[in-house]
């Protein structure tokens, strides 16, 4: 019973130092009213430094809304776009960047924006390629992320091939338009088990004008040829057949479809 009233007072000290300590914290928070844009940048930089996001995500604001115009505004619209996407708030990231790009479309870093932009949708797409990867149905599922990311480090790329971030936003690209390029498979699929072979083409179609991938390219042309067999619209069929022996010659489907099919679950 002593034992359990001492473990009691234990818990209860702790709680109040700990009470007091997040008192202290607010209470010793710097004085602001008469600060400089720069110290109010230095404070931001130091916390986003320290991972303190949250912390530099206020800092910025207040820096923006005292100073709004200025070099220092300018750096802190770039750099809370970063906090908000190390602090997990998306949309606010997103936001955060659209609304640079808007208003700095000359500043010498508008790529980074691109950038973070790209990323803030690489790492909201983790969900949907991790279940993609998974070999699960995805015919219901929305890869807007994915799109999206990939369009705007396709932006970046196109528009500031000298940029510093040009080398990973196209390896970026690559596993992104894999990605997509399997979803479309998985759809296009789903669509050949429904008989709706129309769809099943312009799946197939998508794949070949948007991703530039040996191993989803096969399969494109593979399910369109089943496609157009199953419409009886043998002519292409025909030729869409002789496409694949000619750059495939090992195809599964040209020896074995159903095991074809299968094979684009993997």
């Amino acid at each position: 019973m002593k034992y359990v009233m001492r473990l009691t007072k234990v818990l209860v000290l702790l709680i109040a130092v700990s009470m007091i300590t997040a008192g202290c914290a607010k209470l010793f928070k710097p004085k602001t009213s008469d600060w400089t844009a720069e110290q109010f940048y230095d404070k931001a930089k130091e916390e986003l430094d320290d991972g303190k996001w949250s912390d530099a995500i206020e800092y910025y604001q207040q820096l923006e809304a005292r100073y709004p115009y200025g070099d220092y505004s300018e750096q802190a619209q770039l750099e809370i776009i970063y906090a908000y996407y190390k602090n997990n708030d998306q949309q606010q990231a997103l936001a955060a960047a659209d609304r640079f790009i808007r208003l700095q479309p000359t500043h010498p870093s508008v790529d980074y924006a691109y950038y973070l932009k790209g990323l803030v949708n690489f790492a909201e797409n983790k969900t949907f390629t991790d279940k993609l990867l998974g070999g699960k149905d995805f015919s219901d599922r929305d890869p807007k992320a994915a799109v999206e990311s990939y369009q705007s480090f396709n932006q970046l790329i196109t528009r500031y091939p000298d940029s510093r971030y040009y080398s990973d936003s196209v390896v970026r690209m690559k596993k992104l338009s894999g990605y997509l390029a399997k979803h479309d498979l998985y759809v296009a699929e789903y669509y050949m088990r429904r008989g709706a072979y129309v769809a099943v083409v312009n799946r197939c179609k998508s794949v070949l004008e948007n991703h530039q991938n040996a191993e989803a390219i096969e399969n494109a042309l593979g399910m369109m040829m089943v496609a157009y067999d199953r419409m009886g619209m043998m002519e292409l069929a025909t030729d869409t057949k002789r496409i694949i022996t000619l750059n495939y010659p090992e195809s599964l489907y040209l020896s074995n479809t159903k095991r074809a099919l299968a094979s684009v679950r993997k």
